[in-house]
């Protein structure tokens, strides 16, 4: 049986009776799969026999060693970030899909695919806009640690964590989701789905402003390095000290960072909220993540506080992610108190 029997609210939390009994299948998929790679209704059927969380971990795991292989052919360590605004979509796709086939009640999980797929808009559309996008920086993040680590220890580093690890985060992060799945079999609250799926488009929306803020600075601060020019709402000394700190950014170093982890937040609240507990064990996915954003972040602003004078005051005066409060914007840096005067970058 692929789905477990769940009496309660609180069965669908229970990590005994939902996740581990089901493990086993993670060991004989591979073969399943290629015993039956050209037979499409064997397939179908192993889909629907296997349980949906199994098969989506066992999807993050053979991605691993996809990444690993492209990016030592082709020297380029981001390819997991090339597919992290797609991958937690796919996922929650995965269930709403195993949902449907099952004849289990989908309002919720479609509800949530939706805006889960407003988030993938917004990142891939950030990718392409910008040339290649990641969570924490641009790719040079992987070039600058290759340059001050051996090779040897790179490569374990892309083995272990950038390849694998982060391949298996963008699978946890939607263990919510099947949280979700089961709790589909009871009564859910249409009130729930309208209150937490507001939320996510929400995050989302502050997520692509926050975005566009950014976008028109870095465009704006293009433009004057080439012309000398002072595109119009902006100030000289803003576009000379070299990084954003007007609009959202003059209450948080990264509002879109915020948004970002807000969105997962939500959807592990939302799993709570309709299980009737206060915590469930698909609270570790969120909680890597903060993690990961931590130290992500963490690295980007020391590549920053190197590159910038003034970044240091920034940080200094503004949150990483959530306003300091009481105050008014603390980054509008217009009234001339920051240390060292700015100087053209």
């Amino acid at each position: 049986m692929s789905l477990p029997v769940v009496r309660s609210l609180a069965d669908c939390t229970d990590i005994y009776k939902t996740v581990l009994p089901y493990v086993p299948q993670l060991y004989d998929l591979p073969q399943q799969i290629f015993e039956n790679i050209t037979n499409l209704q064997a397939l179908k059927v192993l889909y629907i026999s296997t349980n949906p969380l199994i098969s989506a971990f066992a999807f993050s795991l053979f991605l691993g060693p996809v990444f690993l292989l492209v990016s030592e052919v082709n020297k380029n360590y981001s390819q997991v970030d090339r597919c992290w605004s797609l991958l937690p979509t796919v996922y929650n796709a995965h269930f709403a899909l195993y949902a449907h086939a099952a004849g289990l009640p989908t309002r919720t999980l479609d509800t949530l695919l939706i805006y889960s797929a407003l988030w993938s808009a917004r990142l891939t559309y950030n990718y392409w806009r910008k040339g290649g996008y990641s969570i924490g920086s641009e790719d040079y993040r992987w070039e600058v640690l290759k340059e001050n680590i051996s090779p040897p220890l790179f490569f374990v580093f892309n083995v272990t964590f950038i390849s694998l690890a982060q391949s298996v985060l963008l699978f946890l992060i939607t263990t919510p989701t099947y949280v979700l799945l089961l709790a589909s079999k009871t009564n859910v609250s249409p009130t729930a789905d309208l209150v937490f799926s507001r939320a996510l488009g929400a995050v989302v929306f502050l997520a692509f402003y926050a975005d566009g803020q950014q976008w028109k600075y870095y465009e704006a601060k293009k433009e004057y390095k080439k012309t000398a020019k002072v595109p119009p709402g902006f100030h000289q000394e803003d576009l000379e000290r070299g990084f954003n700190t007007t609009g959202l950014f003059a209450y948080s170093r990264h509002p879109n960072f915020a948004a970002e982890q807000a969105v997962w937040v939500i959807l592990y609240g939302w799993s709570c909220w309709v299980t009737q507990t206060y915590y469930n064990w698909s609270a570790v996915g969120p909680i890597a993540y903060l993690i990961l954003f931590q130290g992500s972040t963490w690295f980007t602003e020391l590549l920053s506080a190197k590159k910038y004078p003034e970044y240091k005051e920034y940080q200094r005066r503004v949150g990483m992610f959530l306003p300091r409060l009481p105050g008014g914007p603390p980054g509008d840096f217009s009234d001339k108190r920051v240390s060292q005067p700015a100087t053209a970058r």
